[in-house]
């Protein structure tokens, strides 16, 4: 483009980004029982985190009753803050991931190959020689054996006793990292590595958040499925649904949409995150197909995953999952645990695959009991309200690494603007 024309390269790209196709039937936020007005106080939110001292930028959705209301795009998608945020462009979501894992666990058990309540070892028996720790170091550790077997519907729930950073995993955490499972090539192998690694508690005993629960899951998939991990999702889930930017990589074509994915420098300004992502995007995340966190993915994508939840498992006739399977999935299946929580909070439990709000007033953000939803590594978030129809999702690409200066959190501001502008 000549240089006289240059300034006109932003517009166009706004211009792009307002015609990307609607993910879900568009309305006007009052026909959908919400405030457009409102929906400005986040919109200004937004333009204010996105702004030069923020967040390089973002996407937001949100959907109610089946219908889009509102659709945006805030910010730069590049480093050098030069290329305005797109509507469509494409995210590392991390462990938004594991509910889409999930979803397939549970469709093999309506397909009755499967059951939550069956043991791991039946279809990965190398996982038998788990052992717990007891005591002792991590040089001369004390073992015995799990007063329980490991099921499905631990590994979904987070309780199967994996180390989890929680107090008292230190032996256990240590031994994990020393067979390295991020060292594997494909599924099989991070199941081999993990059966070198006790378990920090006894199954079913607490919630200890922890990818490797997703990863077993993602390789029982291929197992009972016959098929490579990211080959079922796409055939299952992102074809049917029509999700056709999500992926454990993006095509070369379309790898000009990857945001920037950054951290907090030592100077106090934002830098590339230094993964293999950062420096060559649209790359796998992982050596393989972690169903942990591996999947890049757009705000229209996982609008059409998580409005298929909030309509009973099918969307636009593609029959994901069974009604009954999706009010399963979305209980709090903390229920054997005092208090039935999540190491994170005590107003919520965990369902197959997300938190679940079971005390909306102690949480201390408007919503509703039954909520529904999960973040990722990478500040991103979703989540679905059944009970207002209401879905909502935050894309950002920033690692939060802990030092003083760095980024607010903004996922519950975003969490309390969403509601806000819904109606009487």
């Amino acid at each position: 483009m000549p240089t006289r024309f240059r300034w006109l390269l932003p517009l166009l790209l706004a211009a792009c980004s307002a015609t990307a196709a609607p993910p879900l039937p568009q309305t006007d936020p009052a026909d959908a029982g919400m405030s457009a007005p409102r929906l400005e106080r986040l919109h200004a939110f937004m333009r204010e985190a996105t702004d030069d001292d923020g967040y390089l930028g973002g996407v937001t959705l949100v959907a109610r009753g089946g219908r889009l209301v509102d659709w945006q795009a805030y910010g730069h998608r590049d480093l050098a803050r030069a290329q305005p945020m797109q509507r469509n462009d494409i995210f590392r979501i991390y462990s938004m991931t594991k509910t889409i894992t999930s979803v397939a666990v549970l469709m093999l058990m309506e397909d009755g190959r499967l059951g939550l309540e069956d043991p791991v070892t039946r279809y990965l028996p190398e996982l038998a020689v788990l052992q717990v720790v007891d005591g002792g170091t991590a040089d001369t550790p004390v073992l015995r054996a799990p007063a329980t077997p490991i099921t499905l519907r631990m590994l979904l729930t987070h309780t199967a006793g994996f180390a989890a950073g929680l107090p008292g995993d230190e032996i256990a955490g240590e031994l994990r990292e020393r067979v390295d499972t991020r060292a594997a090539t494909d599924l099989r192998g991070v199941v081999e590595r993990l059966a070198k690694a006790p378990l920090a508690a006894d199954p079913g005993t607490r919630f200890g958040y922890e990818g490797a629960n997703t990863d077993v899951l993602a390789r029982v998939v291929e197992v009972v499925s016959g098929e490579p991990f990211d080959r079922f999702l796409q055939a299952r889930i992102f074809t049917p649904l029509r999700m056709t930017d999500t992926g454990f990589t993006v095509p070369r074509s379309q790898r000009e949409r990857v945001v920037d994915i950054t951290v907090m420098g030592d100077d106090g300004t934002l830098v590339l995150d230094d993964g293999v992502s950062a420096r060559a995007p649209g790359e796998a995340l992982t050596p393989y197909p972690s169903g942990a966190g591996g999947l890049y993915s757009t705000a229209a994508d996982y609008a059409r995953f998580a409005q298929m939840l909030l309509d009973g498992g099918t969307l636009d006739g593609a029959s994901i999952l069974g009604r009954k399977t999706v009010e399963l999935m979305l209980r709090n299946h903390l229920t054997m645990l005092d208090p039935p929580v999540t190491q994170f909070s005590a107003s919520e439990g965990f369902g197959l695959g997300g938190y679940v709000v079971i005390d909306a007033a102690a949480r201390g953000v408007p919503g509703s009991p039954g909520q529904f939803g999960w973040t990722g590594a990478a500040s991103t978030a979703y989540w679905i309200d059944p009970q207002e129809r209401l879905l909502a999702i935050l894309l950002l690409q920033h690692l939060p690494n802990g030092k003083p200066d760095d980024l607010p959190r903004i996922s519950r501001r975003f969490q309390a603007l969403v509601p806000q502008a819904l109606l009487p």
